[in-house]
């Protein structure tokens, strides 16, 4: 987007090793000369659009090539006089992105608002003109990808134009399809900025675009993208990769003949199947290097097998762990659990007889164009089934109308979410590179049966906000995987995660919450509240009170019988036994005898020790005492309703300590004396039946 350009031979980085095999490339000065000639005929299109007509039509055979024609004369018109500062009339450079977008296989909206999508922040024309010529679809779309005016925003002009990006790919994704295309023909055309601006360029690249491609899945923009920035960004390493390169270029690659021996055992299986090798991209030679220290001759590839259906890649995976030594700790299973970026595949690596490790990738035709081409390969992911039907692929609902992330929500709803709530241009820059920075996802699912998608390292709290919203303030605790823990605990994916929340709508998060939010919505909408809230903040810092406890006016004796004649009986305080509990007797100090049930992991200890052990039974009285425990959540009147419900069920509380609330949890500890033990498991419900109460246990 008005970026300049410059001859693509200029530069390192278009050098014919960096191209993706089987991209056709522009002639740049030729396809020039055709934009100033133009059509000889108004009823066949322009040659210079003709490379952009033969790649869509390889992907949509009926595609209406006529509004292309009228995108490209009023695109070629609007630009007419400008060039580039390679001295290229401007036309070339929509015309080389439409050209990108169509080899991935973008529908016939995406080729149209790509040709024009640069005419209305750098000509005359207008939105209203783009609308009257070609529909509110296209209309959006160059509106998302048009940049805001430097001369209003200033310095913050950059990052509120990324805003405005995110915002228009939340109703439309098809926006940043565009941007990236544009981003890369720009890169690619790089060598005629001063190396200042180059890098500057780069890095934006590198820290925003890149992991966007990324998310969106845009695998063929993300890994040129990567070569191109690391070329600028690190030409030492760059050089050193190149070297490697071609140094391994002159020796023999053993991974054309293991992708020979693949094909023969799928072969003698009966698997139809296409093997092919596929050369790693600069970055990924890169990392491997780093990663191994010295590189074997099968690294710098892997071997693609490409198949008809699902089930083909399996029945593949068996054949190829059966007939050769698999790698386990290699490999991953992305089919059944797909990526949050639409990529489905199989990943493992085998070992052949001659020692060399290939790594092989496993997937269906569809899920490679998928792989390759991301959310293009969708098409319109908006098209409405009446329009379907009626044979218009490229028709859909209104484009102002929230509409479903085709991408699995996730990242681009939480982008969505804390965007609106960025005070400023530099905290919203400064939080979306290190939301993008995160580069793994993980998938949590709720109790309720839906899923919540968090970034990797996220937090039970990080969880509540992307649940609940503002009303996670109130979260006082969390279950994962049916076990209670802490807010701050870390989720894995995966998990299932039930969050808690308190009664007590004036609760409020505490400030060490911050120190476990991963997600930019989670902390930007604590330390908002903490902010609000001063005084309660300072609150949530004091130190803890000390436990009250709450003692009766009468002690309980014991209902055991020990056979140990005039020897005191006790029942344990570890473990309170009560009928019908198995248990056992230890003389103690004084020629007492403790009675444990008998799963106490004190009574290991008292035979460890060599306490003299006695039979005990119980007596024919069916009163006893017991110890609960009750875990809670804070709230007022807590301990009176509680010992009511107790009162209720006819029991009489010996003791009652309430320990100091952890975030926001409360743990009670009574004795109780039970007119009959057979009421405990009624009196444990009716306890558990308190308000606020999510636990009550045995001692």
């Amino acid at each position: 987007m008005s970026a300049e350009a410059t001859n693509p031979e200029a530069h390192p980085e278009a050098r014919p090793e960096l191209r993706r095999r089987g991209r056709t490339r522009l002639d740049l000065r030729r396809l020039g000369r055709a934009a100033l000639l133009g059509p000889t005929s108004r009823d066949r299109l322009p040659d210079a659009i003709g490379h952009v007509a033969e790649a869509h039509r390889a992907h949509h055979p009926d595609a209406d090539l006529s509004v292309l024609r009228r995108a490209y004369l009023l695109a070629e018109t609007s630009h007419r006089g400008q060039m580039r500062k390679s001295g290229e009339p401007y036309i070339t450079h929509p015309l080389a992105v439409t050209l990108i977008l169509a080899e991935l296989g973008a529908e016939t909206t995406t080729l149209t608002a790509s040709l024009l999508h640069d005419t209305v922040e750098d000509t005359d024309v207008t939105l209203d003109q783009v609308r009257e010529e070609f529909g509110d679809e296209v209309r959006f779309i160059v509106d998302g990808v048009t940049k805001v005016e430097k001369i209003d925003y200033g310095a913050a002009a950059e990052p509120e134009t990324f805003r405005k990006m995110l915002v228009a790919t939340g109703n439309d994704v098809r926006v940043m399809s565009i941007k990236l295309a544009d981003r890369l023909h720009n890169m690619r055309t790089l060598g005629v900025m001063r190396p200042e601006k180059q890098a500057r360029i780069a890095k934006v690249t590198r820290d925003v675009l890149i992991p966007l491609a990324e998310r969106l899945g845009v695998q063929a923009l993300k890994t040129e993208l990567e070569d191109l920035v690391f070329a600028i960004l690190h030409p030492e390493e760059y050089e050193r990769t190149r070297a490697l390169i071609a140094a391994h270029a002159g020796e023999r690659d053993p991974l054309p003949a293991i992708a020979d021996s693949v094909r023969t055992v799928l072969r003698e299986a009966g698997i139809t199947a296409e093997v092919q090798v596929r050369p790693r991209h600069f970055v990924s030679v890169h990392r491997i290097a780093l990663k191994r220290g010295e590189l074997r001759g099968s690294d710098f590839g892997r071997i693609l097998v490409l198949v008809g259906e699902n089930a083909d890649c399996y029945a593949v995976l068996g054949e190829l762990h059966t007939c050769f030594t698999p790698v386990v700790s290699e490999f991953k299973d992305f089919i059944a659990t797909p990526k949050f970026n639409l990529y489905q595949s199989l990943h493992t690596a085998v070992a052949t007889p001659q020692g060399h490790v290939a790594e092989v990738i496993v997937r269906t035709r569809q899920m490679h164009r998928v792989a390759e081409a991301g959310v293009v390969a969708l098409g319109n992911p908006y098209v409405t089934a009446s329009s379907a039907t009626a044979g218009t692929p490229d028709t859909a609902a209104d484009p102002y109308e929230e509409r479903v992330d085709p991408t699995r929500p996730g990242w681009l709803s939480r982008l969505l979410d804390w965007q609106q709530s960025a005070p400023d241009p530099d905290t919203f820059w400064s939080v979306l590179r290190a939301e993008l920075a995160q580069d793994r996802e993980i998938t949590v699912f709720r109790a309720d049966g839906g899923t919540l998608g968090l970034p990797a390292g996220a937090s039970c709290i990080d969880a509540a906000y992307a649940q609940h919203g503002a009303a996670a303030h109130g979260c006082i605790g969390a279950r994962v995987n049916g076990r209670l823990t802490s807010l701050s605990s870390p989720l894995s994916d995966g998990d299932t995660v039930q969050l808690l929340l308190a009664q007590d709508a004036s609760s409020g998060p505490a400030a060490e919450w911050l120190d476990h939010a991963r997600t930019p919505a989670a902390r930007i909408a604590i330390s908002s509240w903490l902010e609000a809230h001063p005084d309660r903040a300072m609150a949530t810092t004091t130190a803890a009170r000390a436990p009250l406890s709450v003692i009766g006016a009468r002690g309980g004796g014991a209902n055991a019988v020990a056979d140990l004649p005039n020897a005191p009986v006790r029942l344990a305080g570890c473990c309170t036994p009560v009928p019908p509990d198995a248990v056992a007797g230890f003389v103690v100090r004084g020629g007492a005898v403790t009675v444990h049930r008998i799963h106490c992991a004190a009574v290991a200890q008292m035979r460890a020790v060599g306490r003299t052990s006695v039979a005990v039974h119980w007596r024919a009285t069916a009163d006893c005492r017991v110890t609960l425990l009750a875990e809670s959540f804070g709230r007022p009147h807590l301990l009176a309703d509680l010992t009511e419900a107790i009162a209720r069920e006819g029991v009489e509380v010996v003791s009652a300590t309430v320990e100091p609330p952890v975030e926001q949890r409360v743990r009670h500890s009574y004795t109780l004396q039970l007119p009959d033990a057979a009421g405990l498991p009624a009196l444990m419900r009716a306890m558990r039946n308190v308000p606020g109460v999510y636990d009550v246990s045995r001692a």
